[in-house]
Formats: C-alpha cells, sequence, structure tokens
C-alpha cells in the first residue's frame, strides 16, 4: 500500500477531529475570522499540527462550514422523511426554517454555511443533497396547496442570508411569522 493510499493513524485522525471541533467552536463564537492559533489552542494541539491537517485557514473554515452545511442536509432530509411519512410539508418548512434560524443567533458557522450553500463547498454531496430535499419540501408543499407555486429553493437561500439574527427572539419570531405569511398560498372561497 502506498503511502498516499494508507489511512492516517489513530492519532492523527484524533488530531483532525479536535481540530474541527475546536474550529466549529471558535468560528461559532467569532465567526471566520477565529485564529489559528487560538484555535489550535483550543484543540490542544501544537499549531504546526493544525497546519499539517489544515495548511491553510481557508482550508480550515471550508471545513468547518462543510459540516455545518452537512448537518444542514441531515435536517433537511429529516424533514422531508417526516413529511413522507404523513406530516405536512409547510409545517416542516417552517419548523426548518425556525431551527436554522435560531441556531444561527449563537453559532456563526450555522449561518456561515447557510449563506456558503452554493459556495466552495459543493461536490461533497451535502449541499447537493440539502437541495434535493428542499425541493422535494417545496415541492410537496406546492402540491398541497400550502405554498405559492413560485417559493424555490433560491428563496431559502435569501431567507437564510437576511435571518435578523442580531435581534431580539420576539422580533426574530415576528420576522420568521411575516416571511411564512409571504411563502404560504392564499386559498379562496370557492
Amino acid at each position: 500500500m502506498s503511502p498516499a493510499a494508507r489511512p492516517p493513524r489513530a492519532d492523527a485522525a484524533r488530531n483532525r477531529q479536535k481540530i474541527l471541533e475546536a474550529a466549529r467552536g471558535q468560528i461559532a463564537a467569532y465567526g471566520p475570522d477565529a485564529g489559528m492559533d487560538e484555535i489550535a489552542a483550543a484543540a490542544g494541539v501544537a499549531v504546526g499540527t493544525l497546519y499539517r491537517h489544515f495548511p491553510n485557514k481557508t482550508e480550515l473554515v471550508t471545513a468547518v462550514v462543510a459540516q455545518s452545511v452537512g448537518a444542514l442536509a441531515d435536517e433537511t432530509e429529516a424533514a422531508l422523511a417526516r413529511i413522507k411519512a404523513g406530516a405536512r410539508a409547510v409545517d416542516e418548512l417552517s419548523a426548518f426554517l425556525h431551527r436554522v434560524v435560531e441556531a444561527a443567533v449563537t453559532d456563526k458557522a450555522v449561518k456561515a454555511a447557510a449563506r456558503a450553500l452554493g459556495a466552495d463547498v459543493s461536490g461533497m454531496g451535502a449541499e447537493e443533497r440539502g437541495i434535493a430535499a428542499l425541493n422535494a419540501i417545496i415541492s410537496a408543499g406546492q402540491a398541497e396547496g400550502d405554498l405559492n407555486p413560485d417559493v424555490t429553493v433560491e428563496d431559502m437561500y435569501l431567507i437564510f442570508a437576511s435571518a435578523p439574527t442580531d435581534q431580539p427572539p420576539h422580533a426574530r419570531a415576528r420576522w420568521l411569522s411575516l416571511i411564512l405569511s409571504g411563502l404560504t398560498a392564499t386559498r379562496t372561497a370557492g
């Protein structure tokens, strides 16, 4: 087996995971501007170890954002599974939007991931999974007559990116209520 094909040693894999967890914590608290020295210290590794795993900060931030995109994709697929089991799509979409907005309040990595959908984390599969599930949720809501027929995944990106995460809970709830009323179809008596 060539050295390139050899799986990483157990300690190297543990260090990589510790670095990713520490970076996520630092980015959640301080945004993508979190320092590499602080990340290494939080991980309990030397700065050189951090740079062996992630040669530059962009690669480290991309890996953390990719994890967040993966978590969003998992969350979207779980909502779709509940719809397939009988839940209403509009209820699942509403709950999903609420969870994403509230998570982004304290976790800048989540907001960065939400904004990065479509950025340089493509090709890892998570973004594509999330898009497919979100499209299916939107289509289900439209088929049920609960969502406007012109709602798209791109609208969800705009919603994620513009969430008022710096506002108090009552303001975020009001914003989400207004957003949801714009997404839902109005029914006329007939």
